[in-house]
């Protein structure tokens, strides 16, 4: 089982999926979700789309390994599809955030968790920008968050700062192939990384 949390628009989704392409084994959990779909999402490919009473009926029913609310809608990793893709020999890629990491390595203590950091909260927010998804109400919102999040990289197995991506789909690929991080955890300064490096390159 492998964790990976990030900040929104840090590109954790996008280094999970790279890493599927490069590695048969290997696969994405796909997440049940209260949230509404977006254009182009495909049920059951995405995520699986849910009403709020489905997902309170599987909570009930302890089916999830990890559930969190983010900003009011639900997401939630099913316990049996991770379990069922790890009995067909796949190595399975858990995308959550720190919460559902907490948990889910309460349960499998031996998950390989990874954290991916931004170079900054600048550039962060260039990238939040960029995607054109989001109002800038939700950019903001986003970027508080993000704060709250990256405070417990630390819990996390190892770190990847992901300045540029092909470096750090090359870092993933390391991780999972059981190499030493190239970047310890007490090496990152989250002081700088937050309140003061201001560079953005476009």
């Amino acid at each position: 089982m492998i964790i990976l949390s990030a900040p929104s628009g840090a590109g954790k989704t996008s280094l999970a999926r790279a890493i599927v392409q490069s590695r048969p084994s290997t696969v994405i959990s796909i997440s049940h979700t209260t949230r509404d779909r977006r254009a182009g999402e495909v049920n059951g490919q995405d995520y699986f789309f849910i009403d709020d009473s489905t997902f309170q009926d599987m909570i009930a029913r302890n089916e999830f390994l990890e559930y969190a609310e983010v900003f009011g809608r639900y997401y939630g990793t099913s316990r049996l599809q991770a379990e069922n893709r790890q009995d067909d020999g796949m190595d399975v890629i858990l995308d959550i955030d720190w919460q559902g990491a907490r948990k889910v390595r309460h349960l499998i203590p031996d998950a390989l968790s990874i954290f991916i950091l931004p170079p900054s909260l600048e550039i962060l927010r260039v990238r939040l920008l960029q995607r054109g998804r989001d109002s800038d109400d939700v950019i903001e919102a986003r970027m508080k968050k993000a704060i709250s999040e990256m405070s417990h990289y630390s819990e996390y197995d190892c770190v990847i700062v992901n300045r540029e991506f092909s470096e750090s789909l090359k870092e993933l690929e390391r991780l999972l192939d059981g190499a030493s991080p190239s970047i310890k955890t007490t090496e990152i300064d989250i002081e700088k990384l937050v309140f003061i490096e201001k560079t953005v390159r476009l």
